[in-house]
C-alpha cells in the first residue's frame, strides 16, 4: 500500500459521510427524485470546496451540522434545519456585498430542493432559514431558526487560538481588500454581532457559549482599531 494516497482515501471517506448525511436529512424531509437528491448533494458539496474558501468550507459544514445534530430536540422540524445548513454558505463570494450571499444561497437552496422533489411548504422553510443566516437575528418563536443561527455561530465560542484560526481563514477569504478596508469592514461585522440580544438563543448553547463568544469578539474588535 502506499502511503502517500492514505490522506486522501481519507478524505473520500469523510466525502461520503458528508454526502450521507445530506441524503438522509432530504429523504426525511420529503424527497420524491433520488436523482435530484444526488445531483443537489453534488452541487453543494462542490460549492463547500472551492479553492477560495478558507473558513466556509467542508469542514464548516460538518461543524453546523454537528451542533445541528446535537441539539436536534429542540426544533421543531429537524431535517429543514439540516438541509439549510447544508445551503446556508452554498453560494460564498468574498467579493459580493450586503445579504447578496444569503439570498443567491436561497434562491439556489430553493432550486435544488424542487428538482429534488421536496415539498413546496418545505422548500419555503429552508430558504427561510437560510436567509436567516444573513444577521443571525431570531424571532422569539423559531426554534428552528435558533438552532441553524447557533449551530452557525458555534465558532465564535471557540478556545482563543481556534478563533484566531477562524479570524485568519476569514481574513485569507478577503485578501483581495486592502488592510483598512478589512479592518472597518470586520469591524463592523462584529459589532453587529455583539449587538445582538443574545449570540446563542437555545438555552444550554447560550450557558455554554454566549460569555466565551463574547470575550472572543470583544478581544479580536480591540485589534481592528
Amino acid at each position: 500500500m502506499n502511503p502517500v494516497n492514505r490522506p486522501r482515501w481519507g478524505r473520500l471517506h469523510r466525502v461520503d459521510e458528508l454526502i450521507e448525511r445530506w441524503r438522509d436529512a432530504a429523504r426525511a424531509a420529503g424527497a420524491t427524485d433520488p436523482a435530484g437528491v444526488e445531483r443537489a448533494g453534488a452541487r453543494l458539496l462542490a460549492g463547500w470546496r472551492e479553492p477560495h474558501r478558507h473558513y466556509h468550507t467542508a469542514a464548516h459544514l460538518r461543524a453546523v451540522l454537528d451542533v445541528v445534530d446535537a441539539y436536534a430536540g429542540s426544533a421543531r422540524h429537524p431535517d429543514l434545519v439540516r438541509l439549510a445548513a447544508w445551503c446556508h454558505d452554498a453560494v460564498y463570494d468574498p467579493r459580493a456585498g450586503g445579504d447578496a450571499n444569503e439570498r443567491a444561497s436561497a434562491e439556489l437552496a430553493g432550486d435544488l430542493l424542487a428538482a429534488a422533489g421536496l415539498p413546496a411548504d418545505a422548500v419555503t422553510g429552508v430558504r427561510r432559514l437560510v436567509l436567516l443566516t444573513a444577521g443571525h437575528a431570531v424571532g422569539p418563536d423559531d426554534p428552528d431558526g435558533a438552532l441553524l443561527c447557533d449551530a452557525d455561530l458555534a465558532v465564535l465560542a471557540a478556545p482563543p487560538d481556534d478563533y484566531d484560526r477562524y479570524a485568519a481563514a476569514v481574513r485569507r477569504e478577503y485578501a483581495h481588500v486592502p488592510d483598512p478596508d478589512f479592518r472597518a469592514g470586520r469591524a463592523a461585522v462584529l459589532t453587529a454581532l455583539l449587538g445582538l440580544p443574545a449570540l446563542y438563543r437555545l438555552p444550554e448553547p447560550h450557558t455554554r457559549w454566549e460569555s466565551r463568544a463574547r470575550a472572543n469578539l470583544t478581544r479580536e474588535l480591540a485589534t481592528l482599531g
